[in-house]
């Protein structure tokens, strides 16, 4: 444990970011659950497509992912709902 007041305090700060991010990280995960399954389900709309993207897009603002991950990520959810079945 950390001993000097400036590392119990970062110590605390890395704690709650970390509590932050992973809430963060769930919401993207469940987002692209969600797409994934309504392409699977044929009930794909492009307003849950934007959703992701934007949900993603904020992640990537506050550093939760890197921004190829998201590209990535945003490129794969669009090529998938491109390529379902009309």
């Amino acid at each position: 444990m950390a001993n000097h007041k400036s590392a119990i305090k970062r110590a605390r700060q890395s704690e709650e970011r970390r509590l932050r991010n992973r809430a963060t990280r769930t919401q993207v995960k469940n987002v692209v659950k969600h797409v994934r399954e309504a392409v699977a389900d044929s009930s794909a709309a492009p307003k849950d497509l934007d959703h992701a993207k934007s949900v993603i897009a904020k992640a990537t603002k506050k550093g939760v992912l890197h921004q190829r991950t998201a590209a990535r990520k945003v490129s794969r959810l669009s090529r998938l709902m491109n390529k379902k079945p009309a």
